[in-house]
């Protein structure tokens, strides 16, 4: 049995919505979190994706914003003490950014807040992993 044009339409539409709705979900929860400890909640995001030293770009693409608006945010969380930039280990060009031990420990506390009433965490991690392995399929089909 094949699915009509307009079945489908209104099947990806609902799926969309959902999609978006999540989306729009965990936005809110990492708002809500950053607040509680003075942060936006793009210094929220740079902080949760720094698990490591990495470069901007590293972070941006982490980030899924442009470049500029992670260089604005950088330099906010260096001005708060909490990444610096050091030169890279192989890039004259490149600058590493690292936590520093204030922003280490900001960076595990905003991790505990976030997984406190997560809007995933009502699935249990196989589907959690069942809802990754979906989702990035969606995103690389072409």
């Amino acid at each position: 049995m094949t699915t009509s044009p307009e079945r489908q339409a209104i099947a990806e539409r609902q799926l969309c919505g959902l999609v978006n709705g999540l989306a729009q979900r965990i936005a809110e929860h990492v708002r809500e979190r950053a607040a509680t400890l003075g942060l936006t909640a793009s210094q929220a995001t740079a902080l949760r994706e720094m698990s490591g030293p990495m470069t901007m770009r590293e972070l941006s693409e982490r980030m899924s914003c442009e470049p500029s608006n992670t260089t604005f945010v950088v330099d906010k969380l260096e001005k708060l003490s909490l990444i610096e930039r050091h030169p890279h280990p192989t890039d004259r060009r490149a600058k590493h950014l690292v936590l520093t031990a204030e922003g280490t420990a900001l960076r595990a506390r905003l991790l505990g807040l976030l997984a406190v009433d997560s809007p995933l965490s009502g699935l249990t991690p196989e589907e959690q992993r069942v809802l990754h392995g979906l989702l990035e399929q969606a995103i690389t089909a072409r």
